[in-house]
């Protein structure tokens, strides 16, 4: 994921910032994304995919950016004015070790058998990055809660 300033506004009361996001993944698949940060919120205003995102990526979106966005713009990953954001600013903890790892491969599971992309809904599920989010996937198939991904020969 890249971030980088597009344009600042600034009033008497703080600041409002432009950012371009580019999320590339290993598939060849990218989203460009023009987000703006203003009052420790991260609203989207242009978004071109390739391919197109499903509507449920597309509400994943704003939560996929939010932690790279607030650390570019240095004002740490939780906004001071969480009750002010509605609940979807309560960010629960992922549970580590054999139960976190049980719950990704639910995760990843239901979306296979929805049709949709498992990784981006244990991105979406965990708060996490691809990286980290593939990480967590390999647990879960190491732990066995998984098959694995190729037969071995």
């Amino acid at each position: 994921m890249s971030v980088w300033p597009a344009w600042e506004v600034r009033d008497g009361a703080g600041a409002t910032a432009w950012f371009w996001v580019r999320l590339e993944f290993g598939d060849g698949a990218h989203v460009d994304t023009l987000a703006v940060v203003s009052e420790g919120c991260v609203s989207i205003e242009d978004v071109r995919a390739e391919p197109a995102l499903s509507l449920d990526d597309l509400t994943a979106l704003a939560d996929w950016i939010e932690a790279p966005l607030f650390d570019a713009c240095g004002i740490g990953a939780e906004p001071a004015d969480s009750e002010d954001l509605g609940p979807n600013a309560d960010r629960t903890v992922w549970p580590g070790g054999v139960e976190g790892q049980w719950l990704v491969a639910q995760k990843y599971r239901a979306a296979q058998e929805e049709g949709a992309d498992p990784v981006l809904a244990v991105m979406s599920a965990t708060g996490h990055g691809r990286r980290k989010s593939l990480r967590l996937i390999g647990q879960a198939r190491d732990a066995g809660f998984l098959t694995r991904r190729r037969a071995r020969r």
